[in-house]
């Protein structure tokens, strides 16, 4: 049986919008009723684990799940041992450096050496500033990562942006992109090898569904 992990939170709806275009129903996970955390297609064809964005790409590689709908914010960050094998066009944002729109910072080359950086996105961060050769102190935070610039904690943040309204509504504002995000189709390197539970065939039509919606 096919096994699809899919993620919490902003990419959840679309991501049950599409499989039910290909014939996978996994509406339960908006019922907000139900606890579960796997369920089977009515059909009996798939399964479906209900876990964290970023554990999505852990359940694939691990083999827990043949496929995996995640956030190419996620990809980049954890750069797990996966087989990508679409863009799936929705979930738009950014990964961006946003400072205190008081500040003096303009651009990101205007900002300190060994300055202080708060982001969710240590890798991605730290990668970014290193093609700089601009040396900064990353801060690892899990959440609010806007308070850093507003408490002084830090110079700028590197965070998810989509439509900007958060960063407005606490005084910052974006004065760099490091790479624009969507959701991504991941699959086991052997499970897609081997073709297990038909997933070729399931590919294709999530790819062909892909380009009917765009």
């Amino acid at each position: 049986m096919l096994t699809v992990a899919l993620p919490k939170g902003a990419l959840l709806s679309d991501s049950i919008r599409l499989l039910q275009s290909v014939g996978l129903d996994f509406s339960a996970f908006k019922d907000s009723a139900n606890r579960q955390l796997q369920i089977q297609d009515p059909t009996g064809t798939a399964q479906a684990l209900l876990v964290r964005a970023q554990d999505v790409p852990v359940y694939v590689e691990y083999g827990q799940a043949h496929l995996g709908i995640v956030g190419y914010d996620v990809l980049r960050e954890k750069n797990p041992q996966v087989a990508h094998l679409a863009d799936l066009r929705f979930g738009s944002c950014r990964l961006s450096v946003a400072v205190k729109s008081s500040s003096l910072y303009r651009s990101v080359l205007q900002l300190p050496p060994h300055g202080r950086v708060a982001s969710k996105f240590v890798h991605c961060a730290y990668e970014y500033f290193e093609s700089l050769d601009l040396p900064v102190e990353i801060v690892p935070l899990s959440g609010s990562v806007e308070l850093g610039p507003i408490t002084g904690m830090s110079e700028a943040i590197v965070d998810l942006v989509s439509t900007g309204r958060t960063l407005s509504e606490n005084g910052l504002i974006e004065i760099d992109t490091l790479f624009e995000s969507t959701a991504r189709l991941i699959a086991h390197p052997r499970s897609y090898r081997l073709n297990t539970g038909d997933i070729h065939q399931w590919v294709e039509d999530i790819r062909s569904a892909v380009l009917i919606n765009c």
